[in-house]
C-alpha cells in the first residue's frame, strides 16, 4: 500500500491517537442506552488488540451522531466505552473532555496496553470545521496516530485530517488498509466477468460510480427506485413509482454510454407494484417489459428479473453491489434484495458489498459471513468507487 500501516510503527510504550468510527446505533432502554448493532466496533477490535499487544497505550477518538459543536448528554460515547470494555475484556478509562487537562491527566497514567475512550469529537465545533489549533491540541497527547475510521475518512475534519499535520508519523489501521485493498486495489484489476449491482434511490447518488466503472465492468445489474428514472427516459410507464424528472438526460447518456463501451447494462424486466405502501400490502409482478400501472408504485424487481439477474451473477468472477433493489425493510417487498443477496453468496466468485443498505441488507438475510467483504463505509465507500481521493488517507504519512 501507499500509505504507512499501523505494522510499520514501533508502538511499544508510545501514546497512540487511534481514531475510529464507533458512530453505532443505539436505543433506549428502561434509562439505559442500549447499542443494537456494534458491528462497526468490532470491525476496529482487530487494531486496538494489535496496539495492546504490542504495548501501545491506545487513546481513541471517535463522534457520535450530529451534536452540532455542543456538549449534549444524548451524544455522549460514555455507554460506547462500557460496552468496549466487554469486547475487549480489558478496562477502557473514559475521559469526559476531549482535549485537555482531563485526558491529559488520564493519559499519564496509562500503562502499557491500556486503553483510554475521548469524549465525542463533534462536541466541538472546531472538530468538523478541522480547525488547525483543535488538531494541534488532539496532537499533543500522543505521540503518533492511527486513523481506522474508514466510514469517515471522506470528511475532512481535525481528528480524521488535520491531526495528521501534527505527528510525526501517521497510518492506517488494518480495517483501513482492509477497506482499500478490497475497494480500491482488488477492484483496479477485478477478475472477469465483473459485475456491478447498483441499488438505492436516486440516480444522482451513483453518476459517480456508474461513470468510473463503466471503465472496468463488463455488466451492470440496476434495480432500487433509481431504475425507474432510467425507465422514464426511454418513455417506459412509471406509474406513481419515485423518477427523478431532473436527471432524464443524464439517464440517457449513460444508457448511450454503455451501448457505446459495449457494457451489458440491464434494467428490470419486470416489477413487483402496489397500490399500498405498507407492511401488510400484497404487491403484484408487472407484466414483461410494460413498465409500472398506472396509478401504482414500483417496490421491488419482479421475479422474472430476479431470474435474469441470477444468470448474471452466476458467471461472475467479481461482484461488486451498492445499494438495495426493493423496499427491503418491509418484508412484502423484501423477495428481490433477498433473492439476489442469496445468489451473490452462493457465487464462487469475489463478493464486495459497498457500505450503507446493501451492508444492512444481507445482514438482515443472515448472509454477511457468506461475502467475500462488506464495507463498514457509506459515503466514503462511494467516493472510493468513484475514485475520488479521501481526506482521511490523503493525509496520512507516505510509505
Amino acid at each position: 500500500m501507499f500509505k504507512l500501516s499501523v505494522r510499520d510503527l514501533d508502538v511499544t510504550g508510545k501514546r497512540v491517537l487511534l481514531r475510529v468510527d464507533f458512530n453505532v446505533p443505539v436505543e433506549e432502554r428502561d434509562g439505559h442506552t442500549v447499542i443494537t448493532d456494534d458491528t462497526r466496533m468490532r470491525e476496529s477490535l482487530p487494531t486496538i488488540e494489535y496496539l495492546r499487544q504490542h504495548g501501545a497505550k491506545v487513546i481513541i477518538m471517535a463522534h457520535f451522531g450530529r451534536p452540532k459543536g455542543k456538549v449534549d448528554p444524548k451524544y455522549s460515547l460514555r455507554p460506547v466505552a462500557d460496552h468496549l470494555h466487554s469486547l475487549i475484556n480489558h478496562p477502557v478509562a473514559f475521559s469526559r473532555e476531549v482535549i485537555g487537562e482531563v485526558p491529559a491527566e488520564i493519559i499519564r497514567h496509562m500503562k502499557n496496553g491500556d486503553v483510554t475512550l475521548l469524549e465525542n469529537v463533534r462536541y466541538h465545533a472546531e472538530e468538523e470545521k478541522n480547525d488547525p489549533a483543535f488538531a494541534k491540541a488532539l496532537a499533543s497527547l500522543g505521540d503518533v496516530y492511527v486513523n481506522d475510521a474508514f466510514g469517515a475518512a471522506h470528511r475532512a475534519h481535525a481528528s480524521t485530517a488535520g491531526i495528521a499535520q501534527h505527528v510525526p508519523q501517521a497510518a492506517m489501521g488494518l480495517l483501513m488498509a482492509k477497506e482499500l485493498d478490497y475497494l480500491a486495489g482488488e477492484l483496479d484489476n477485478p477478475s472477469r466477468p465483473f459485475v456491478v449491482i447498483l441499488g438505492g434511490a436516486k440516480v444522482s447518488d451513483k453518476i459517480g460510480v456508474i461513470k468510473a466503472l463503466m471503465e472496468k465492468a463488463d455488466t451492470f445489474l440496476i434495480g432500487g427506485a433509481m431504475a425507474y428514472t432510467f425507465f422514464k427516459a426511454q418513455g417506459i410507464p412509471t406509474g406513481k413509482s419515485r423518477v427523478e424528472a431532473d436527471k432524464l438526460d443524464l439517464a440517457t447518456e449513460l444508457l448511450e454510454l454503455a451501448k457505446r463501451r459495449e457494457v451489458k447494462f440491464l434494467l428490470p424486466i419486470d416489477n413487483l407494484e402496489t397500490q399500498e405502501f405498507s407492511a401488510t400490502a400484497t404487491p403484484r409482478p408487472t407484466t414483461p417489459n410494460g413498465g409500472v400501472t398506472e396509478g401504482w408504485e414500483a417496490v421491488d424487481i419482479g421475479p422474472e428479473t430476479i431470474k435474469l439477474f441470477q444468470a448474471e451473477i452466476e458467471t461472475a468472477k467479481t461482484i461488486l453491489w451498492n445499494g438495495p433493489l426493493g423496499v427491503f425493510e418491509m418484508e412484502p417487498f423484501a423477495k428481490g434484495t433477498r433473492a439476489i443477496a442469496e445468489a451473490v453468496a452462493k457465487s464462487s466468485a469475489v463478493t464486495i458489498i459497498g457500505g450503507g443498505d446493501s451492508v444492512t441488507a444481507v445482514k438482515q438475510f443472515g448472509l454477511a459471513d457468506k461475502m467475500t467483504f462488506c464495507s463498514t463505509g457509506g459515503g466514503a465507500s462511494l467516493e472510493l468507487l468513484e475514485g475520488k481521493e479521501l481526506p482521511g488517507v490523503a493525509a496520512l504519512t507516505s510509505k
